[in-house]
């Protein structure tokens, strides 16, 4: 099928490569030229394992295009639009790039054509959209609404092998061109519901905000296993198993971060607001996820005191999760700019984040090259990213390279006891200190 993707960021990109990957004609458009010029020269500007492979292997094959001019694209069957939603200043999402494109769109359609918000965007927008595009042209067309379950890191595993597609439609005739775009995966067994555009939308939030909910539960637990000196992993193990509650989504640390769930919990509790419903679940959720974010810098001003003048931390992973870049929201900035209004000085290591954050801290942190480098020279280390080339990282080389021989871990990636048999003081979250 011929194909339209609107918007190269994270997810479009992800959807445009992967929907050529299965066969279908795409064109992805974006407004920046200098992301597009990058593009088809190979250049990926977001980093997403495996993605790169695939964005040459199609666009060298002809079925995967970029462009800045949406009147290139031709008459394809369907578009998706795949737009920054960012929270405004009181937390609702912005809206003003889907509507923008929606009303450009409307400007170049000739047949019928779907329209398929792929964007997290608050109940009722699917509507919003089809009032705009109607009002712009006389071409038939349908909005559907087609949200979007991608991790990062495994974004690629996610869009080839979904665990559901959720499709928003009242329409017979959208829903049989959504069945056919998605027919190569339901093949293999994924899972199509088709409903009401409202509840798409809201299936969305839902998702990302009891995922929320479920780290947060877990961070209260581990915070409390602390004082009561039981141990969370131990408490994972015993409520993971039940299959009511399943193990993912259990690991306790310094709290969530990422471009989607601060932003989607914010949304869906304003959308509660705006419709006079106290949704205090979630008004809880962001309080607890605030305060986790300093719980390691609590740790470390326990043990140094307030005043950390004289004092140097090697900072392991930068990024709000391993495998991404992206620092929207991450931890570990909030515990750098604590520690960094303490007096610290900071030596920070990641193996893919660290442009973007010097992007926004500049020369206010040492950047280091390896997590080696880092250690050296540094008075403790902080764990803040999960990256595997730190969970395999020798504990003997941390004691020997740190001059306190002392570790906050804000991940749990370490073995207590193998910490303690290096001689290393141990601080993690939710487990006794060794």
């Amino acid at each position: 099928m011929k194909l339209a993707v609107i918007g190269t960021g994270y997810v479009g990109l992800v959807t445009g490569t992967c929907l050529a990957e299965v066969g279908h004609d795409v064109t992805c458009v974006d407004i920046d030229s200098n992301k597009i010029n990058k593009l088809k020269s190979g250049q990926i500007p977001i980093y997403e394992p495996g993605l790169d492979k695939l964005v040459k292997s199609n666009y060298e094959a002809g079925r995967l295009h970029f462009t800045t001019d949406l009147e290139t694209i031709g008459q394809p069957q369907a578009i998706f639009f795949a737009l920054p939603t960012p929270p405004n200043g009181d937390g609702e999402a912005d809206l003003s790039f889907v509507l923008k494109a929606s009303k450009d769109v409307a400007k170049i359609l000739k047949t019928y054509t779907v329209l398929i918000n792929k964007s997290t965007v608050p109940i009722g927008t699917a509507q919003k959209v089809h009032d705009i595009i109607k009002s712009n042209t006389k071409a038939p067309f349908d909005v559907v609404s087609n949200p979007e379950f991608l991790r990062e890191g495994f974004a690629i595993e996610d869009f080839m092998k979904p665990d559901r597609i959720v499709v928003g439609t009242t329409s017979a005739k959208a829903s049989k061109i959504m069945a056919k775009i998605y027919e190569p995966f339901t093949k293999n067994g994924a899972q199509l519901f088709v409903m009401d555009t409202a509840s798409s939308e809201m299936t969305k939030y839902a998702a990302n905000s009891f995922l929320a909910i479920k780290l947060s539960f877990m961070n209260e637990v581990a915070n409390l296993c602390e004082l009561l000196g039981a141990n969370v992993d131990q408490v994972k193990k015993g409520i993971g198993t039940d299959t009511r509650i399943g193990s993912k989504f259990l690991n306790a640390g310094i709290g969530y971060g990422g471009s989607c769930f601060p932003k989607d919990v914010m949304a869906l509790e304003k959308i509660a607001q705006h419709n006079n419903y106290d949704f205090k679940l979630l008004k809880t959720v962001m309080q607890v996820n605030d305060r986790q974010k300093h719980i390691l810098a609590n740790k470390i001003t326990a043990v140094y005191g307030k005043d950390l003048s004289g004092k140097t931390f090697a900072v392991w992973g930068l990024a709000f999760k391993p495998d991404t870049d992206d620092i929207r929201e991450a931890p570990s900035l909030e515990i750098i700019r604590e520690l960094v209004s303490c007096g610290a000085v900071i030596k920070a290591y990641d193996p893919e984040a660290t442009a973007n954050v010097h992007r926004i801290m500049g020369d206010t942190i040492i950047y280091s090259l390896t997590a080696k480098e880092a250690l050296e020279g540094a008075d403790a280390l902080l764990v803040a990213t999960e990256w595997e080339e730190f969970i395999n990282f020798d504990p003997k080389v941390i004691a020997k390279e740190v001059r306190d021989k002392t570790v906050f871990d804000g991940r749990n990636i370490f073995d207590p006891p193998a910490m303690a048999k290096a001689g290393l003081k141990y601080h993690s979250i939710g487990r006794p200190q060794k």
